[in-house]
Protein backbone atom coordinates (compact mmCIF):
# COMPACT_ATOMS: atom_id res chain seq x y z
CA UNK A 1 0.00 0.00 0.00
CA UNK A 2 1.12 3.58 -0.60
CA UNK A 3 1.08 6.44 1.90
CA UNK A 4 -2.25 7.81 0.64
CA UNK A 5 -3.86 4.42 1.18
CA UNK A 6 -2.59 4.40 4.77
CA UNK A 7 -3.90 7.94 5.34
CA UNK A 8 -7.30 6.95 3.95
CA UNK A 9 -7.37 3.88 6.19
CA UNK A 10 -6.71 5.97 9.32
CA UNK A 11 -9.25 8.59 8.26
CA UNK A 12 -12.01 6.05 7.74
CA UNK A 13 -11.21 4.40 11.09
CA UNK A 14 -11.99 7.72 12.82
CA UNK A 15 -15.62 7.45 11.68
CA UNK A 16 -16.22 4.94 14.48
CA UNK A 17 -15.83 7.80 16.99
CA UNK A 18 -18.48 10.00 15.33
CA UNK A 19 -21.98 9.65 16.74
CA UNK A 20 -25.32 11.07 15.71
CA UNK A 21 -26.07 14.49 17.20
CA UNK A 22 -22.43 15.47 17.80
CA UNK A 23 -20.67 18.66 16.83
CA UNK A 24 -17.43 17.53 15.20
CA UNK A 25 -14.24 19.56 14.88
CA UNK A 26 -12.33 18.90 11.67
CA UNK A 27 -8.67 19.64 11.07
CA UNK A 28 -6.69 20.59 7.98
CA UNK A 29 -4.37 18.66 5.68
CA UNK A 30 -4.10 15.72 3.33
CA UNK A 31 -5.17 13.04 5.82
CA UNK A 32 -8.07 15.15 7.04
CA UNK A 33 -9.20 15.58 3.44
CA UNK A 34 -9.72 11.80 3.31
CA UNK A 35 -11.72 12.09 6.55
CA UNK A 36 -13.93 14.78 5.02
CA UNK A 37 -14.60 12.55 2.00
CA UNK A 38 -15.48 9.70 4.36
CA UNK A 39 -17.86 11.96 6.28
CA UNK A 40 -19.61 12.94 3.08
CA UNK A 41 -20.11 9.30 2.13
CA UNK A 42 -21.15 8.14 5.61
CA UNK A 43 -23.89 10.76 6.00
CA UNK A 44 -23.88 10.57 9.82
CA UNK A 45 -26.60 12.85 11.22
CA UNK A 46 -24.45 15.16 13.32
CA UNK A 47 -25.43 18.67 14.37
CA UNK A 48 -22.61 20.14 12.30
CA UNK A 49 -18.87 20.59 11.86
CA UNK A 50 -16.39 23.17 13.12
CA UNK A 51 -13.64 23.81 10.57
CA UNK A 52 -10.06 24.63 11.54
CA UNK A 53 -9.36 26.52 8.31
CA UNK A 54 -11.04 28.18 5.36
CA UNK A 55 -9.85 25.31 3.16
CA UNK A 56 -11.52 22.75 5.43
CA UNK A 57 -14.70 24.83 5.60
CA UNK A 58 -14.86 24.86 1.80
CA UNK A 59 -14.27 21.10 1.57
CA UNK A 60 -16.99 20.38 4.14
CA UNK A 61 -19.47 22.59 2.29
CA UNK A 62 -18.56 20.91 -1.00
CA UNK A 63 -19.66 17.62 0.59
CA UNK A 64 -22.98 19.23 1.58
CA UNK A 65 -22.05 19.22 5.27
CA UNK A 66 -23.15 21.90 7.73
CA UNK A 67 -20.38 24.16 9.05
CA UNK A 68 -20.78 25.82 12.45
CA UNK A 69 -18.97 28.75 14.09
CA UNK A 70 -16.99 27.72 17.18
CA UNK A 71 -18.14 30.94 18.86
CA UNK A 72 -21.68 29.57 18.76
CA UNK A 73 -21.03 25.95 19.71
CA UNK A 74 -19.12 26.21 22.97
CA UNK A 75 -16.92 23.20 23.78
CA UNK A 76 -17.37 20.28 21.40
CA UNK A 77 -17.30 16.50 21.89
CA UNK A 78 -14.59 15.56 19.38
CA UNK A 79 -11.87 16.89 17.10
CA UNK A 80 -10.28 14.86 14.30
CA UNK A 81 -7.06 16.01 12.66
CA UNK A 82 -3.77 14.78 11.24
CA UNK A 83 -0.20 15.40 12.37
CA UNK A 84 3.25 15.87 10.87
CA UNK A 85 4.79 13.93 13.78
CA UNK A 86 3.49 12.06 16.82
CA UNK A 87 5.57 10.70 19.71
CA UNK A 88 4.85 7.84 22.18
CA UNK A 89 3.45 10.36 24.69
CA UNK A 90 0.75 11.54 22.22
CA UNK A 91 2.50 14.87 21.69
CA UNK A 92 2.42 16.18 18.14
CA UNK A 93 3.99 18.57 15.71
CA UNK A 94 1.40 20.11 13.40
CA UNK A 95 1.21 23.03 11.01
CA UNK A 96 2.48 21.73 7.71
CA UNK A 97 -0.72 23.17 6.25
CA UNK A 98 -0.23 26.51 8.06
CA UNK A 99 -3.46 26.12 10.08
CA UNK A 100 -1.81 25.33 13.43
CA UNK A 101 -3.33 28.16 15.51
CA UNK A 102 -6.93 27.45 14.59
CA UNK A 103 -6.25 23.73 14.85
CA UNK A 104 -4.97 24.16 18.39
CA UNK A 105 -7.98 26.28 19.33
CA UNK A 106 -10.48 23.71 18.07
CA UNK A 107 -8.51 20.85 19.60
CA UNK A 108 -8.47 22.66 22.95
CA UNK A 109 -12.25 23.13 22.77
CA UNK A 110 -12.77 19.40 22.21
CA UNK A 111 -13.25 16.75 24.90
CA UNK A 112 -11.65 14.08 22.66
CA UNK A 113 -8.84 14.64 20.16
CA UNK A 114 -8.45 11.85 17.61
CA UNK A 115 -5.27 12.12 15.54
CA UNK A 116 -5.19 10.32 12.18
CA UNK A 117 -1.98 9.72 10.21
CA UNK A 118 0.01 7.26 8.19
CA UNK A 119 2.45 5.16 10.21
CA UNK A 120 5.39 7.17 8.90
CA UNK A 121 4.35 9.99 11.24
CA UNK A 122 4.89 7.75 14.29
CA UNK A 123 8.22 8.90 15.75
CA UNK A 124 10.18 7.99 18.91
CA UNK A 125 10.82 11.72 19.48
CA UNK A 126 9.58 14.98 17.97
CA UNK A 127 11.81 17.30 16.01
CA UNK A 128 12.68 15.84 12.61
CA UNK A 129 9.87 17.81 10.98
CA UNK A 130 10.51 21.59 10.97
CA UNK A 131 8.42 23.30 13.64
CA UNK A 132 5.93 25.81 12.20
CA UNK A 133 5.58 29.05 14.17
CA UNK A 134 2.87 31.56 13.25
CA UNK A 135 4.09 35.15 13.64
CA UNK A 136 2.77 38.64 13.06
CA UNK A 137 4.42 39.97 9.87
CA UNK A 138 5.58 43.07 11.76
CA UNK A 139 7.52 40.87 14.22
CA UNK A 140 8.89 38.30 11.78
CA UNK A 141 12.58 39.25 12.02
CA UNK A 142 12.44 39.87 15.77
CA UNK A 143 10.86 36.48 16.41
CA UNK A 144 13.39 34.79 14.14
CA UNK A 145 16.25 36.25 16.21
CA UNK A 146 14.70 34.95 19.43
CA UNK A 147 14.28 31.50 17.91
CA UNK A 148 17.97 31.51 16.98
CA UNK A 149 18.76 32.22 20.65
CA UNK A 150 16.80 29.07 21.51
CA UNK A 151 19.03 27.07 19.18
CA UNK A 152 16.70 27.11 16.20
CA UNK A 153 17.26 27.79 12.52
CA UNK A 154 14.13 29.62 11.31
CA UNK A 155 13.17 29.92 7.65
CA UNK A 156 10.32 32.02 6.29
CA UNK A 157 7.75 29.91 4.43
CA UNK A 158 7.63 31.93 1.24
CA UNK A 159 4.32 32.72 -0.41
CA UNK A 160 2.25 31.57 2.58
CA UNK A 161 -0.19 33.75 4.51
CA UNK A 162 -2.28 32.08 7.20
CA UNK A 163 -6.05 32.44 7.50
CA UNK A 164 -5.24 34.92 10.29
CA UNK A 165 -3.15 37.08 7.95
CA UNK A 166 0.19 36.05 9.42
CA UNK A 167 3.50 34.51 8.33
CA UNK A 168 4.95 31.07 9.09
CA UNK A 169 8.52 30.46 10.24
CA UNK A 170 9.65 26.83 9.91
CA UNK A 171 12.27 26.06 12.55
CA UNK A 172 14.82 23.25 12.67
CA UNK A 173 17.49 22.52 15.28
CA UNK A 174 15.40 22.97 18.43
CA UNK A 175 15.77 20.72 21.47
CA UNK A 176 12.62 18.63 21.95
CA UNK A 177 13.70 16.91 25.15
CA UNK A 178 10.82 18.76 26.87
CA UNK A 179 8.19 19.62 24.23
CA UNK A 180 5.80 21.14 26.77
CA UNK A 181 8.45 23.61 27.96
CA UNK A 182 9.50 24.46 24.39
CA UNK A 183 5.86 25.06 23.39
CA UNK A 184 5.40 27.51 26.26
CA UNK A 185 8.77 29.23 25.76
CA UNK A 186 8.15 29.96 22.09
CA UNK A 187 4.65 31.25 22.77
CA UNK A 188 6.06 33.79 25.25
CA UNK A 189 8.01 35.54 22.46
CA UNK A 190 6.18 38.78 21.57
CA UNK A 191 4.84 38.53 18.04
CA UNK A 192 4.23 34.76 18.14
CA UNK A 193 0.60 33.82 17.75
CA UNK A 194 1.21 30.11 18.36
CA UNK A 195 3.48 27.24 17.38
CA UNK A 196 2.94 23.73 16.10
CA UNK A 197 3.90 21.81 19.23
CA UNK A 198 0.80 20.09 20.61
CA UNK A 199 2.10 19.06 24.04
CA UNK A 200 -0.24 21.01 26.34
CA UNK A 201 -3.20 19.79 24.27
CA UNK A 202 -1.93 16.47 23.04
CA UNK A 203 -3.92 13.79 21.24
CA UNK A 204 -6.13 11.40 23.19
CA UNK A 205 -6.21 8.73 20.50
CA UNK A 206 -3.73 7.99 17.69
CA UNK A 207 -4.87 6.11 14.60
CA UNK A 208 -2.02 5.13 12.27
CA UNK A 209 -2.72 3.55 8.91
CA UNK A 210 -0.10 0.93 8.03
CA UNK A 211 0.56 -2.07 5.82
CA UNK A 212 -0.72 -4.19 8.72
CA UNK A 213 -3.96 -2.24 9.11
CA UNK A 214 -4.91 0.53 11.54
CA UNK A 215 -2.81 0.83 14.69
CA UNK A 216 -4.84 2.38 17.51
CA UNK A 217 -3.31 3.88 20.65
CA UNK A 218 -5.18 5.46 23.54
CA UNK A 219 -3.66 7.76 26.13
Amino acid sequence: MNVDAHKKMAAEAALSYIQSGMVVGVGTGSTTNFFIEALGAAKIHVDGYVASSIATENRLKAQGLTVLDLNNTGDIPIYVDGADEADPHFRLIKGGGAALTREKIVASAAHLFVCIADAGKDKPMLGKFPLPVEVLPFARSFVARQLVKLGGNPTLRNGVTTDNGNAILDVTGLDFTDPLKMEATINLIPGVLDNGIFAHRRADILLFGSADGVIERKS
